[in-house]
């Protein structure tokens, strides 16, 4: 399974460097993002709080708007009908896991850094807000791969997308914005205990329940 999961995550990657799609306009996408929410508070100063909920914001918008063609690319090129007869629906699920998960952490990643240098955000404790947005970039790249899946053969793919991630993802967000806030504040591990707790948890179950049901979807 590992070895099929990971061709098929090494052929995503082959073809985003090819056409670059998703990277190009999603570097757009968050560019232009944080310059209208910087230049529409000009001087004005937001708590930590705020600061926490607009940057999870940017994160989950510029996710949608970037790992929702790991299947409907699929279904645009012809190929998930080869992808069904060379490979197992696990493994396939699995090499798009993967695919999206690390595309997730380079998107977040560099949302990360362009939102702390142009809002001039101060983190008090970096530590535990690494590990929030990493436990976050999982928790968003599990739903978001389902999600692909389920919507890939609707006609109204962009529209969709968005609006059945967030109900699912709402959860993982308080969490992952609460704990942002806490870091911010200068809240250690044992402060953030509680929100990675279930952040993790919230990951585990959606995986696991994702693994279940992409054969009925994958084969529908």
């Amino acid at each position: 399974m590992w070895k099929q999961a990971l061709a098929i995550c090494k052929k995503d990657f082959r073809s985003e460097i090819r056409t670059r799609y998703s990277i190009n306009g999603l570097i757009m996408f968050i560019i232009v993002t944080i310059s209208i929410i910087k230049f529409s508070l000009g001087e004005e100063k937001l708590s930590n709080e705020l600061h926490a909920g607009l940057l999870w914001i940017i994160i989950f918008f510029s996710n949608s708007s970037g790992l929702s063609r790991v299947f409907v690319a699929e279904e645009d090129r012809g190929t998930s009908f080869v992808l069904k007869l060379t490979a197992s629906p696990k493994s396939v699920f699995l090499g798009k896991l993967i695919f999206n998960t690390t595309l997730s952490f380079v998107i977040n990643l560099f949302v990360v850094l362009l939102f702390l240098v142009t809002m001039d955000v101060k983190i008090a404790s970096f530590g535990p807000f690494m590990l929030i947005i990493v436990l976050g970039n999982f928790g968003l790249s599990s739903v978001m791969t389902i999600i692909a899946a389920l919507i890939s053969k609707s006609n109204s793919k962009g529209s969709l997308y968005p609006v059945l991630s967030f109900p699912l993802l709402l959860p993982l967000l308080l969490s992952t914005i609460n704990g942002t806030w806490l870091s911010f504040e200068g809240s250690g591990i044992t402060e953030l205990l509680s929100e990675v707790q279930i952040i993790v948890s919230y990951t585990i179950v959606i995986i696991t329940a994702s693994f279940l049901l992409f054969d009925i979807i994958w084969n529908e």
